[in-house]
């Protein structure tokens, strides 16, 4: 994560709201000199809830731009995830997104343009400039923040079987980069205890210790198949919660087996109105 690319996209115009959304994304993933984004579209889509028409088009346009450039590839279960750099000279050159400061001279009266530094009753000065000015460099990841992580980055070292544990540090460091290209805490710990699960019983000259295997990806392989499964999962919600609706809605005679978990459901989702469940018979 780089503040320093993240503020300097934060106050240029990038033409749409889709446009900045997604750049602000990768900006987050990139070093202090925009190089190093590591992510598939995939990925973005899933952050941004974006269409993947829109990321993949977007995409496009910030590469013919120069915006993005093409440093590498990095290989995955499915072939490769490309790697890019944010060009920071491209991005100094748009339009920035502040007001230009007009000067008008003095006047009888003149009016201060930001907060007052003068003394205060207690003697201390005011702030400069307001903490959401443009020039506002913010400041890095509270102690509180990285304590969180790093205890995350511990669980999922500690979920791996013990006796193939080796090289924490390295493993923590695999970690905490894999966490920050995107990928969630919960997904990356499933993965770590599919592959114990799939590896029970191997001999030690079988098994993969912790430090290769998280320096080698191979978690990617697990993470990308409960990605799937998510996916999976969630349209096959979609679709029974589609049937649920059109029995609503015909006043079907199975109505009257939908629970009222799949009701909230319905009108989380909008598929029904309150009205339409009250008359299938059904309470809200």
């Amino acid at each position: 994560m780089s503040w320093r690319v993240a503020n300097a996209c934060a106050e240029r115009k990038f033409g749409s709201a889709t446009r900045k959304q997604i750049i602000m994304f990768l900006a987050d993933k990139a070093s202090d000199d925009g190089s190093g984004i590591w992510c598939s579209k995939g990925t973005i889509q899933r952050h941004t809830e974006l269409g993947e028409t829109t990321v993949k088009r977007t995409i496009r346009e910030f590469l013919s731009e120069g915006i993005l450039v093409e440093t590498g590839a990095r290989g995955c279960k499915n072939g490769f995830t490309v790697v890019y750099r944010i060009d920071l000279t491209r991005i100094e050159a748009l339009e920035l997104t502040a007001e230009p400061e007009i000067e008008t001279g003095a006047t009888v009266d003149p009016v201060q343009t930001g907060p007052g530094t003068g003394a205060t009753v207690a003697g201390v000065p005011g702030p400069p400039r307001p903490p959401n000015h443009p020039k506002t460099i913010h400041k890095p990841p509270t102690r509180e923040r990285e304590a969180a992580e790093d205890e995350e980055a511990e669980k999922i070292w500690a979920s791996y079987p013990p006796d193939r544990l080796r090289g924490k540090a390295e493993c923590l460091s695999r970690i905490r980069e894999a966490l920050d290209a995107g990928t969630e805490v919960e997904d990356l710990m499933q993965a770590v205890k599919a592959y114990a699960a799939d590896s029970a019983g191997f001999t030690r000259s079988k098994v993969c210790f912790s430090d290769n295997w998280f320096r080698s990806g191979r978690w990617r392989a697990y993470v990308e198949d409960i990605t799937k499964n998510h996916e999976e999962t969630k349209a096959k919600e979609a679709q029974m919660l589609a049937g649920l609706a059109t029995w609503i809605t015909d006043r079907h005679p199975l109505c009257r087996h939908i629970t009222p978990g799949q009701i909230d459901a319905l009108l989380t989702a909008e598929l029904v109105t309150k009205a339409q469940i009250q008359a299938a018979g059904l309470r809200s």
